[in-house]
């Protein structure tokens, strides 16, 4: 097996694409698409997002410390890119989109009505690390849409057809290859 040796870089993917919303502190809402997202601890549950401080949206997620993680899906494919790469110093990209805010329970930021599940989120430490900060923040609210649950209240979230990104371009999920522990489960 030969491999080339490059210099070093970013190369973990696919990673999670995600439309981060917002609202400053005069209300006005905005939504950033934000790939470099991840979870970080189980209890409390938390996330990070990592945000360049150039960005519109850095100085509305610092000074009011909430934001709303909605997950992405094919569906949401256009919208998921547009919202990356227009500037809400520009436009609004709730009305550009068609997307539809709903207020959230736990932040003044809104949820994005179309996405499967949204988390409402509050920043508890911001990290200056180089070309972005990361915002870490605890999970305060979780809404998952009702129609991708079961008969048995389970939640499917590959029904939403959930996208992810990889090295400039987005993909779908694909099919299932097992589950976790599969490896080591006995056959009867």
């Amino acid at each position: 097996m030969e491999k080339e040796i490059w210099k070093p870089g970013n190369m973990l993917y696919p990673l999670p694409v995600v439309m981060v919303s917002m609202a400053d502190q005069d209300g006005r809402n905005n939504i950033i698409t934000i790939a470099w997202a991840g979870t970080i601890c189980t209890n409390p549950p938390m996330i990070s997002i990592s945000v360049r401080p150039e960005r519109y949206s850095f100085p509305i997620l610092r000074d009011t410390g909430e934001f709303v993680v909605n997950l992405t899906t094919r569906e949401l494919a256009f919208a998921t890119d547009y919202c990356g790469v227009k500037s809400g110093r520009e436009v609004d990209k709730f009305k550009e989109t068609g997307l539809t805010p709903i207020p959230g329970n736990q932040v003044s930021a809104p949820l994005i009505g179309e996405s499967p599940v949204n988390l409402e989120c509050k920043v508890c430490r911001i990290l200056p690390l180089g070309s972005h900060h990361m915002f870490l923040a605890e999970v305060k609210s979780v809404h998952a849409d009702r129609k991708y649950m079961d008969g048995k209240n389970k939640f499917h979230l590959e029904k939403a057809d959930p996208i992810v990104y990889s090295h400039g371009a987005y993909y779908t999920c694909g099919e299932q290859l097992g589950t976790f522990g599969y490896s080591v489960k006995r056959t009867r």
